[in-house]
This record gives structure tokens, C-alpha cells and sequence, in this order.
């Protein structure tokens, strides 16, 4: 998986577009609701925008722009933005709305899935690094991967769904025993009531997730975002074709892949319990 080190300007463009927003509405004499229902968006929609949670489209900067008569300073701030979809998978507005998503679809191809990492295992994979991190950022980045696992102990978990290709739990990353350890707690996880495992089975002689790993996610307000990577980081993709594409992909993974009790039985034939 992509490290690369994030952008924080990216993400403070958006929450700084967003307070303009808010300034602007808030000048015009405009609730979030009355200024929603001029522009015909969903009230939460503004919110989110404003929060710099959500991206302000080109389409929409017009309009806003034109009902508040902000003579074109949102648009130009959209046409400025840092380009969004070229955010590293970990930047901080990623690990954000996983933090507050409701659900979680996600296809792994070469690696145990981020959320579902142990510690060990989480500091092989990046102790791997090539150029390699010194021992401080190493610490850094391990801390915060196997942090994101908190989102399973929520009150309200969200719902997670995950389909991991065989090959990704038959390399003995970090050694035999991390290995065993991880493959034990995958199968601690499987019995989340929360969470839904499944393998994908070397012996298919084909599949929907050829092209790579990614990740579906479902905000609170109930955004559909997606999530790819490749040797050259990770993307953001927000464009609702992209999302629908990938959505079909996953649907057609999950009926391709073990079901949720095959995929257990495997895990402990792997682990030689059965």
C-alpha cells in the first residue's frame, strides 16, 4: 500500500473555501436550510461544504456564487483548489471520513486490509518502505494505522464489509508467527457482528477486482465516496460514475468470493485448527 506523506494544504484549502461559504451565506442574511433550499441541495450539504468535509462542485460554485452575489470568488476558489482526487490515501481528510463513515466496503488484493492490520504486521509492511522511513516517522505511521481500528469499538460501528484475494493471507509477512498472529485476529474479526469477511479464492479463473485494490465509503450525511491505489499513491474519487462503477465491481466481488462461513473455515485451515 501507497505512504506517501500527506498534504495538509489540500485539506486546509477546502476548510477555508468552506469558511468563505459560511461568511458569505451568513452576510446574505442565509440559514444553511433557506440557503439549501434556494440552490435546491440537501441542507446538510451546505454543512458539509462548509465544514470542508465536502467538495464544492464547479456547478454549484455558480450558482452560489449568483445567489449570493459573491461575483464569482467561489467558483474561482474551486478552479484553484490543489487537485482533491490526487489526495494520498492516508492524508488526514481520508482518515477523517473513515472515522465517520457509516460503512465500509473494501477489496483487498496483496495485503490484509489497513483497518484489519496487527501491529506487528502493520510495522513489517512498512518497515518494507522502499526509500524507508527513519525509526521516528516508522513509529509515526504505525501508531496511526493500527489506531484507525478504534472506529470498530464505536458505539455505533459502522458497517464493514471486506473481500481479501487468498494470496494476501498466504504471504508470511513479518515472519511465521506475525503471520499466525494475524491470521488469528482476521479471524477474531470475522465474528464482528459489524463486519463481514470474505476470501477470494486463488482458484478463480478470473475476477472483479483485477485492477486493483480499493475502498467504498458511505459518509454520515451520506456521501458515496471510493478509494484506489496503484505504485503511484492512492485517489480519491468523488465523481458519482467512478463510485458506481466501483460499487458494481465490489457487488460482483462479493458474489465471486467464499461466503462468510467458507471464508472462516479456510482461516482455520490456514491456521491448521481444522
Amino acid at each position: 500500500m501507497s505512504a506517501r506523506k500527506p498534504r495538509p494544504k489540500n485539506l486546509t484549502s477546502l476548510k477555508m473555501l468552506g469558511k468563505q461559504l459560511g461568511t458569505a451565506r451568513r452576510a446574505a442574511g442565509h440559514t444553511q436550510i433557506a440557503l439549501a433550499d434556494l440552490v435546491r441541495v440537501d441542507e446538510e450539504t451546505i454543512a458539509s461544504i462548509e465544514q470542508g468535509r465536502r467538495t464544492l462542485k464547479p456547478d454549484l460554485a455558480a450558482l452560489l456564487d449568483e445567489v449570493l452575489e459573491t461575483k464569482g470568488m467561489l467558483a474561482a476558489g474551486v478552479a484553484n483548489l490543489p487537485d482533491i482526487d490526487q489526495f494520498p490515501m492516508w492524508a488526514e481528510l481520508y482518515v477523517e471520513h473513515e472515522r465517520e463513515a457509516i460503512a465500509l466496503s473494501w477489496y483487498d488484493a496483496l495485503v490484509v486490509p489497513g483497518l484489519l492490520q496487527t501491529e506487528p504486521y502493520a510495522r513489517a509492511l512498512l518497515s518494507g518502505r522502499v526509500p524507508a522511513y527513519d525509526s521516528d516517522e516508522l513509529e509515526t505511521k504505525v501508531a496511526a494505522r493500527v489506531g484507525r481500528r478504534e472506529i470498530l469499538e464505536r458505539r455505533v460501528p459502522p458497517t464493514l464489509s471486506f473481500v481479501v484475494w487468498e494470496p494476501a493471507l498466504l504471504m508470511p509477512t513479518g515472519g511465521r508467527e506475525t503471520h499466525l498472529d494475524q491470521l488469528r485476529f482476521l479471524r477474531e474479526c470475522s465474528e464482528l457482528p459489524c463486519l463481514s469477511l470474505q476470501i477470494l479464492p486463488l482458484d478463480r479463473h478470473s475476477h472483479a477486482g483485477d485492477a486493483g485494490p480499493f475502498t467504498l465509503l458511505e459518509t454520515p450525511d451520506h456521501q458515496h465516496l471510493a478509494y484506489t491505489e496503484s505504485q503511484r499513491g492512492s485517489q480519491w474519487v468523488s465523481d458519482a460514475d467512478e463510485v458506481s462503477i466501483l460499487a458494481r465491481k465490489y457487488a460482483m466481488l462479493r458474489t465471486q468470493a467464499l461466503t462468510i462461513e467458507d471464508s472462516r473455515r479456510l482461516l482455520d485451515r490456514l491456521l491448521g485448527e481444522r
